[in-house]
């Protein structure tokens, strides 16, 4: 799962997200788009985070700023 669709997934859904930040709904949605269709290929907008944070701990989520970077794929050893 990408970061945005995990944050997502945790805050409640793109509705809640969106007006936790104070942003229309399908903009959090492009946040879970790929970069060819339009998206941020899974990444939120590094002016969101904080806000998302605050936001996360005011429900009793944890979010750190490691929720907001993607996973690195393992290495293949050769």
């Amino acid at each position: 799962m990408n970061p945005a669709q995990n944050i997502i997934q945790k805050l409640g859904g793109p509705t809640v997200v969106a007006s936790a930040v104070g942003i229309h709904r399908t903009r959090v949605s492009n946040w879970q788009r790929p970069r060819a269709k339009g998206g941020t290929g899974g990444l939120i907008p590094q002016g969101h985070h904080l806000r998302l944070i605050e936001f996360a701990a005011s429900k009793g989520v944890t979010l750190t700023g490691n929720d907001f970077l993607p996973s690195r794929a393992p290495e293949v050893m050769p």
